[in-house]
């Protein structure tokens, strides 16, 4: 099984913490989603022995193509790629781009699952990452999408500077309040480059505080959990039967086509990316040439990429898979490496699966690194 993720390059205005390629520019719209669906038959015989499970649109803010636009990317990938009988199709989408008109008309497309962008009910929050939607058409939004979609995902943000721990239980309160059987948080990262690093380094917004973030992260495990979710992966919670197929996809290393500007692609051997520039993007497209550069993975490549990814899983690093396909030196070198963090009681081995314990969750991205190998082929 494989997945299309489509990047919808676009948005309304920039969230001042987002480093994703997007423009908020839409001259180029009709002629970039052209160039989708050109991609996607350029690159069909690179999935002629996958069966695709999952399509995803992610951005930028998919939500602003019109129905018509997303029912033609879909139409596209079904008429060149083997497709299972009930895809996960997923739409990612802003609050305020839901509207009653809007969600009617969604359900009657291929669309089966919603990823909203909601990351706060604070107006406070909203205006300090300059999202584009408010407080009140995050709720009327969730109100109405629930009545028409059964498979919703939440995205909230933590670790906001100012955001209490009281504030962000109510977030996540509020987000159990529509019942919906996923949601998706995140720590808020000051990433380079971006207008939320120009503010924190002129004193207009407070930094990000780690230990703030961990304190949530750790607020936010438990009354998921209580409530019935699954952390299936460091991000993510859903409901049995209810984890998201694409985000999962990554995780346990199934291949995956990356269609649009900065899209990213994976075979199992290789890692393509395509040019982040949209003019650049159309100009290639336009002339039969995919706009991508391809890594071969090394061994060693692989094994880190494994060992990251599977950390930060309840599926964990195997310790036979590792042994199968790296060899013994790499098992013995990993249980090396580890042994320190099992002694501080951030990693465990069960059932020959090396596991982040609950302290280590949270820490599971810096350990994964440091158990990296280095130089070798």
């Amino acid at each position: 099984m494989a997945g299309i993720y489509i990047h919808i390059p676009f948005c309304k205005q920039a969230c001042y913490y987002c480093n994703f390629h997007f423009s908020t520019s839409l001259n180029k719209k009709s002629e970039l989603i052209q160039c989708l669906v050109k991609e996607l038959e350029l690159r069909k015989n690179e999935f002629k022995k996958e069966t695709v499970e999952t399509i995803y649109f992610g951005g930028g803010t998919p939500s602003l193509l019109t129905n018509d636009e997303i029912c033609v990317l879909i139409d596209t990938v079904y008429n060149n790629f083997k497709v299972v009988k009930n895809p996960e199709i997923t739409l990612e989408a802003n609050p305020d781009d839901l509207t009653p008109q809007r969600l009617n008309e969604l359900k009657n497309t291929r669309i089966n699952r919603l990823s909203i962008g909601v990351q706060s009910f604070f107006e406070r929050d909203l205006k300090l990452m300059n999202r584009a939607h408010n407080e009140k058409e995050a709720l009327n939004c969730l109100e109405e999408a629930t009545k028409h979609f059964h498979n919703i995902s939440i995205d909230l943000i933590y670790g906001i500077p100012g955001l209490t721990n009281e504030e962000w239980l109510e977030n996540i309160e509020t987000a159990l309040s529509f019942k919906v059987p996923h949601i998706s948080c995140y720590a808020l990262t000051v990433e380079p480059k971006t207008a939320l690093e120009t503010f924190i380094k002129k004193g207009v917004i407070d930094n990000v505080d780690d230990d703030l973030a961990e304190e949530q992260f750790n607020i936010l495990v438990d009354k998921l959990e209580a409530s019935g979710f699954i952390n299936y992966e460091l991000s993510n919670f859903g409901k049995p039967n209810f984890f998201s197929k694409n985000n999962s996809s990554y995780w346990l290393g199934k291949p995956y086509l990356g269609i649009g500007p900065s899209a990213h692609s994976f075979d199992g051997d290789h890692r393509g990316w395509n040019v982040s520039n949209n003019i650049k993007y159309i100009k290639s497209v336009q002339n039969n040439v995919l706009p991508i550069e391809i890594e071969k993975l090394s061994v060693t490549d692989k094994f880190n990429e494994y060992i990251m990814t599977g950390l930060r899983t309840i599926w964990g690093v195997s310790l036979k898979k590792v042994e199968d396909d790296f060899g013994e030196s790499y098992k013995r070198y990993l249980l090396d490496q580890s042994e320190i963090y099992i002694k501080e009681h951030l990693l465990y081995i069960e059932e020959d699966k090396l596991l982040t314990t609950k302290k280590g969750k949270f820490l599971s991205d810096g350990i994964a690194s440091n158990l990296f190998k280095i130089n070798l082929s």
